[in-house]
């Protein structure tokens, strides 16, 4: 938890004499944005692969004050994204202490609040509220009302008195309540468009409307929003004068190459066992190649999400084979591969008429991945010599119940292995179950350029001849 510096001033008075004016939300992020832009500092921490596109826009649409909405298939790191936000603002920032509001102690805007300045005039009590109290996220669902994002009559304050029109009769809604911060809406097409029209007053007039009445609050508040293309959800869409009311309107994207794609999944895969950039580079090229197969539903999108999974697959993978075979430390190897299709077919849209297929197809891609990886490894290699001697009868099998060690003593020893290892960055003197993991590697390829065979059942497989 933060704690509050002692130092920061705890009355209106005090916080006058020192300096803390009033500064719109969209002035502290665009002040807060160019210094660092200027510092060379990372105001995006933890998102990969949008410096060159999705950035830049951001950044531009951010220091013009704009409310904005980003535009992309599922898994594309937009809600990652629209929460960096908070750490464009200021790190503490002053509020009336007990108001239902963040109002600025030196701008009040409720009746309640405006009353308590006039009467306590400079001891009016301050507290500070931290930068991530201040980023609100809401997920838009149909069930979503009028009454949850902006406010409704609060009938037990009616009860003790106050009638109808008195604004201290409302309770406010999760707009209001974000007053001096960020408001995300995830999933923006999924409200439903009666409620939509009751963000308008609040993105243009600033302002609220309740039960008939209209309460003038000079709302300060940044908007910003997720949505899928229009073509995909098919549950809704941005009603036109609410897209007219977001200043930018910005489209992500997937990684554009196997290096954020890699990156994206080493950031955010929960690991349990030992995973070597081989392996992920087969994983971000298989899910590339699914982002580009005619078999599946293109539409709904590949997520970055299916990537990350399958690497926890496959890092599962190995540490139980680790745990029946005794080999420490858990390292993954190519064969751990073969639990990703199975278990994470139900992750992808297929087209129509794909039915009973989707464990074909999904193998078919990773082989393709695999047989790209090991050729940009090995690429300029000779791995005849290894090839010569599993057909001369060096037999490897491989397995859930076989150590690395098994695997690398069923082979004689060949200057070309070393070579192996070295393009998959495993040292001579690691442990057996890394240099097993890149000659495995080598050992699919040869078998996918059928210079070898590989016999399968559901628990070995042996390459042969």
């Amino acid at each position: 938890m933060n704690a509050v510096p002692d130092a920061l001033p705890r009355t209106a008075g005090a916080l006058r004499a020192a300096g803390y004016e009033p500064r719109p939300i969209a002035r502290e992020i665009h002040d807060n944005l160019l210094t660092a832009l200027k510092n060379g500092e990372d105001a995006w921490p933890g998102i990969v692969g949008f410096s060159r596109t999705v950035l830049p826009q951001l950044e531009r649409a951010l220091l013009a004050g704009h409310d904005v909405v980003l535009l992309g298939e599922r898994g594309q790191g937009k809600t990652r994204l629209l929460r960096t936000l908070a750490g464009l603002l200021d790190e503490w920032t002053p509020v009336i202490e007990g108001a239902e509001l963040g109002e600025h102690p030196l701008q009040p805007i409720t009746p309640a609040s405006i009353r308590r300045a006039a009467e306590l005039g400079d001891d009016l009590p301050v507290a500070w509220r931290h930068r991530s109290e201040r980023y609100t996220e809401k997920l838009a669902t149909p069930d979503t009302s009028v009454g949850d994002l902006i406010g409704d009559v609060d009938p037990v304050k009616v009860a003790e008195g106050r009638s109808l029109g008195d604004p201290e009769t409302i309770h406010f809604g999760l707009v209001p309540r974000a007053h001096r911060g960020i408001v995300a809406i995830n999933e923006l097409p999924d409200l439903a468009e009666r409620i939509q029209v009751a963000l308008l007053n609040v993105m243009e007039e600033r302002d609220i409307q309740v039960r008939g009445y209209t309460l003038r609050l000079p709302l300060d508040v940044l908007l910003v929003a997720t949505a899928n293309p229009e073509d995909y959800t098919n549950r809704g869409r941005i009603i036109t004068p609410l897209k007219d009311r977001f200043g930018a309107e910005i489209r992500t994207h997937y990684p554009l190459d196997v290096e954020a794609e890699v990156a994206v999944v080493r950031q955010e895969a929960n690991l349990v066992a030992e995973v070597g950039e081989p392996l992920l580079e087969v994983l971000a090229r298989f899910v590339r190649n699914l982002r580009e197969s005619t078999v599946i539903d293109q539409r709904s999108g590949v997520s970055a999400r299916f990537a990350v999974a399958a690497a926890e697959t496959v890092a599962a993978a190995a540490l139980r084979r680790s745990a029946l075979t005794g080999e420490e430390p858990a390292v993954a190897r190519p064969v751990d591969l073969d639990a990703v299709p199975a278990v994470l077919r139900g992750k992808i849209e297929f087209e129509p008429g794909e039915e009973g297929r989707e464990v074909e197809h999904l193998v078919h891609l990773l082989r393709l991945a695999i047989a790209e990886t090991a050729r940009d490894r090995f690429a300029g290699l000779d791995l005849r010599p290894l090839a010569d001697a599993v057909g001369e009868g060096h037999l490897v099998s491989t397995g859930e119940r076989v150590p690395g060690k098994d695997v690398l003593e069923a082979l004689p020893e060949l200057p070309v292995l070393h070579e192996v290892a070295r393009r998959a960055g495993v040292a001579a003197d690691e442990p057996a179950g890394r240099i097993a993991a890149a000659v495995e590697l080598a050992l699919e390829s040869l078998f996918l350029s059928r210079r070898l065979a590989k016999d399968s059942d559901d628990t070995t497989t042996v390459y042969g001849r």
